[in-house]
């Protein structure tokens, strides 16, 4: 088998994986439909009390928090990626199997949780964003190529997610339990996504400073360019550079971490 073919089947399998757990899909549906509903009410008392706030009108902002709720398991920005799998095989030492496998280690881990996100945004993100939008006054574009737009964001939202959770994973080899740092990067990716509130409404610095970090690249910036507040092709710019320096910087920590295991002859 190719290396492509093979990296193919991983993502499908994947995908499968995830597909098995019908009953957890449906509570994850109904969950973020819940929690969405709340994030709705609140916003749009926010919105009535601050028309336009962060340039949002109360549509723009109810479909936002609809889509956050889509993309909330997809990029796992909550957690519940393949890192917390990666991180159990670093510590119970499994990952020397994986070390062995006719197959790169990152591309590997990459290509299976690129089928969780697909399954987990068909699954787990369409019903709810679809509800949302039909119960409440949300702005949906009718221009095709303003979803295809955003539609070419998503994928790379998806590298971004995992390169930063990659990263976290790969903490595990020299902390061994990695909860903490797992933690901190849950915090940090629902404060710094805009997942809680839209980055735009951030005051001043703090605004300026989360909107360029890799965790912009999730939520926010995929939602500006459905809702037509960013050039897309700009927006892909941005998260491309983050996609190429965080899976960059995961190559570099994986070669030093394989040298660790080596010289700890496990």
């Amino acid at each position: 088998m190719g290396a492509g073919r093979l990296y193919v089947a991983v993502a499908a399998g994947g995908f499968r994986r995830y597909a098995t757990y019908r009953a957890a899909t449906a509570a994850g549906v109904f969950t973020n439909t819940v929690f969405g509903l709340i994030l709705v009410y609140t916003y749009l008392a926010l919105w009535d009390a601050r028309p336009h706030l962060g340039g949002y009108d109360h549509s723009q902002a109810v479909t936002y928090v609809w889509l956050g709720q889509a993309f909330l398991a997809t990029l796992a920005i909550g957690g519940g990626g393949v890192e917390d799998e990666l991180m159990e095989r670093i510590r119970t030492g499994d990952i020397a199997t994986d070390l062995h496998r006719p197959a790169d280690l990152q591309l590997w881990w990459l290509a299976a949780d690129l089928g969780r996100a697909v399954f987990q945004l068909l699954g787990r993100g369409v019903v709810p964003f679809v509800f949302g939008a039909l119960v409440f006054p949300a702005m949906l574009p009718t221009d095709p190529v303003t979803w295809a737009a955003f539609l070419g964001a998503v994928p790379l939202a998806m590298l971004v997610s995992f390169g930063i959770r990659y990263l976290v994973a790969l903490s595990a080899f020299w902390l061994l339990d990695g909860a903490g740092v797992v933690q901190i990067a849950w915090l940090a990716g629902l404060f710094c996504s805009g997942m809680l509130l839209p980055l735009n409404v951030f005051p001043g610095a703090l605004g300026e400073v989360v909107r360029v970090l890799p965790w912009s690249s999730l939520l926010q910036a995929p939602a500006d360019v459905l809702l037509g507040h960013a050039d897309p092709l700009r927006t892909y710019a941005f998260q491309g550079a983050w996609a190429v320096a965080l899976l960059a910087a995961g190559r570099l920590l994986q070669t030093v971490a394989t040298r660790r295991v080596v010289v700890q002859g496990g």
